[in-house]
């Protein structure tokens, strides 16, 4: 699965690449899967892996998607500080794609609100 960067670049948009390679963010209220709200699974683009449920999803007003909690063993943490803050960066534990960051803001009773790209993410709907 471990691919060159050359490879990943054929393989994804520029914009993809940018995000999941290149740890970049897309703007604010742009991502096509912001305002999703079927049932179904979020995965990985660049690999296919399953992160998250549809019913982890939730409104945050960020301008990004946000959920409460990845599946088991989907993702990883990095420790970010970048541009002068200390965050958390989520991985795809899979291919090691930057996925965006883990907030200890959320809502739910689980306190996370993972801020995602959806130009990282595909939907599949009524998958489970």
């Amino acid at each position: 699965m471990p691919k060159n960067e050359d490879e990943w670049r054929k393989m994804l948009t520029p914009e993809q690449y940018a995000v999941l390679r290149g740890k970049g963010t897309e703007a604010p209220f742009t991502g096509k899967l912001l305002k999703e709200k079927r049932d179904g699974m979020y995965k990985c683009i660049a690999c296919g892996n399953p992160l998250f449920a549809s019913g982890t999803k939730f409104d945050s007003g960020t301008g990004w998607p946000s959920f409460d909690e990845a599946l088991p063993g989907a993702v990883k943490f990095v420790d970010d500080n970048a541009h002068g803050m200390n965050r958390t960066e989520v991985v795809c534990a899979q291919c090691g794609g930057h996925l965006g960051h883990l907030f200890n803001d959320g809502p739910t009773d689980t306190g996370k609100r993972y801020c995602l790209n959806s130009v990282c993410l595909e939907f599949g709907e009524g998958e489970k």
